[in-house]
């Protein structure tokens, strides 16, 4: 076994520990951070795969950002999310039953004559200037450049819709009108009022 097949099933195996840890533990801040380590471990195994450039965009991306977001929102504001996990118990042997029976249909997928290792093409060895980004784009733009621009589309349609639920109008809640607050006068807002002077009452 090369140093590169060790490495994709340590790394393998940490990912998947890590994404077990990230559904059994109670606490979301331990949570959280066995997904950090979930995210790294994947970057890993596709560093050993040669997608150098999936692999950075997974840290950045998701490690950076989003589950710094995360962790920013559970910490700050005190977020008690082990009442959701209470009924984990109830629940988890049909989760391992759908778990074995995912194993069972990859293993049986990969253990056909079009996974064997004569079948599968292999890599083709990669020059010193070799590009993992420069290649991904040039197939990203080119010969899936109508699949690309569907997602995109399909993108955009979401977040329009998201825009579209959000700012819909509901009689219980208020709203601003930025155009009367940049139009407000002062004599619309405040009255002054003239009062006569108070002589201060003589104890007695």
């Amino acid at each position: 076994m090369s140093f590169i097949q060790l490495a994709f099933y340590f790394f393998a195996a940490v990912t998947v520990f890590a994404a077990a840890m990230v559904i059994t533990i109670r606490n979301p801040v331990k949570a959280a951070l066995f997904l950090v380590l979930a995210f790294v471990s994947a970057a890993c195994v596709w560093l050993t795969l040669e997608a150098e450039f999936l692999a950075i965009v997974l840290v950045l991306v998701y490690v950076g950002a989003v589950m710094v977001l995360f962790l920013f929102v559970v910490m700050m504001l005190d977020i008690n999310l082990s009442r959701l996990r209470e009924g984990f118990g109830e629940y988890l042997p049909i989760g391992g039953l759908v778990a074995v029976l995912m194993v069972l249909e990859m293993a049986i997928v990969l253990s056909t004559d079009d996974f064997s290792e004569q079948r599968l093409p292999r890599p083709e060895a990669h020059t010193e200037g070799y590009s993992n980004t420069k290649e991904l784009g040039r197939l990203l733009y080119t010969f899936y450049v109508y699949p690309f621009e569907i997602a995109a589309l399909i993108l955009l349609v979401a977040i329009i819709a998201a825009i579209a639920l959000t700012l819909r109008k509901r009689p219980e809640t208020k709203y601003q009108n930025p155009a009367k607050q940049v139009s407000v006068r002062r004599d619309d807002r405040v009255r002054l009022v003239k009062m006569g002077a108070e002589r201060k009452r003589d104890e007695s």
